[in-house]
């Protein structure tokens, strides 16, 4: 006996896959979708989204997507707990290989996130997700009212945040590795005349410090030049060193651009260079990274997969 051949396959369940999911299943299409190593995604790590349309009082990363693998279950989403390792799209119909057994889909939906890039340092992990250490000041910035925090990074994505948080925190004191900071001119010349922001410059981190207590209070921090270390007096701290795209397995055969990300075709946010093969989510935004976008790209996504079966019969 031949293996079925699946309307729709979703990669991913964070806000992308799981909203992908949601408008196929109500579409009857019974989509399969395909959890990773971190079911739910990056919401999941935090404590609580205040800025989710339709939660006044904000909701729990976890119970949000928990609400919407439910939402998806009603309509008839089927979940496995699988990765998927490489592809075939040279034919149809497309081939996803798992390991120990293939998947064979008619259309492809890849919602796989990016990870945000850590630095490692002690303290880091144990505090990450709703104890002080976080990778998003759209998130979170406004748990830090009038509080002293941290930024650590030198790019455009750090410079970003930091102003952002000026709007909230009391102090931001932006950590880089140089002299100088790697972001654009104009990011860089806001970020270093800005009253509220002050830099740490020639200066990595060493440690985050709160572990034994639950939560941040402070940041050990230590100068290239002199060796001499520091505490920065700060109850969060914003990683911005960037992400890295969860795209290996797909790229090849879908284009990716010089960062890793997807790149979708021109005019179009989620549709690849692979007919019936589509896009959504962070993997494919490195711009935004919320979860109403991603969730905005996961509905597009599911339409385009819709319309393409209809119009190939299937």
């Amino acid at each position: 006996m031949s293996d079925p051949i699946e309307n729709v396959v979703i990669i991913g369940t964070g806000c992308a896959g799981l909203t992908a999911a949601i408008y196929t299943a109500r579409s009857s299409l019974n989509p399969l979708v395909l959890e990773g190593s971190l079911p739910g995604g990056q919401l999941t790590t935090t404590s609580e989204v205040e800025n989710f349309p339709g939660f006044p009082h904000g909701v729990d990363g976890f119970q949000l997507t928990q609400n919407m693998r439910e939402q998806a279950t009603r309509f008839g989403a089927r979940f496995e707990q699988a990765l998927v390792h490489s592809v075939d799209f040279t034919s149809l119909p497309r081939k996803l290989h798992l390991g120990d057994r293939t998947i064979l889909a008619k259309t492809v939906i890849v919602a796989t996130g990016a990870s945000p890039r850590m630095t490692g340092i002690p303290g880091e992990k144990e505090l990450y997700g709703g104890k002080g250490v976080t990778t998003c000041a759209t998130c979170d910035g406004a748990f830090y009212r009038k509080m002293e925090v941290a930024v650590l990074g030198g790019g455009d994505s750090a410079a970003e945040e930091a102003l952002f948080l000026t709007r909230f925190a009391s102090k931001v004191y932006l950590v880089h590795r140089r002299d100088t900071l790697r972001a654009s001119k104009i990011m860089a010349e806001r970020a270093t005349t800005h009253e509220k922001i002050q830099l740490v410059w020639d200066s990595v981190p060493v440690e985050v410090l709160g572990v034994k207590e639950g939560a941040v209070s402070g940041l050990k921090v230590r100068h290239l030049k002199t060796n001499a270390e520091s505490v920065l007096p700060v109850k969060g701290i914003f990683v911005a060193i960037g992400h890295q795209p969860n795209t290996g397995p797909f790229a090849p055969p879908l284009e990716v651009d010089e960062g890793g990300y997807f790149k979708p075709r021109p005019g179009s946010q989620v549709q690849t260079n692979v007919p019936g093969v589509y896009v959504a989510g962070d993997c494919a935004d490195h711009v935004y990274r919320q979860a109403i976008t991603a969730a905005g790209m996961g509905c597009a996504a599911a339409i385009e997969a819709e319309r393409w079966l209809a119009e190939h019969g299937a």
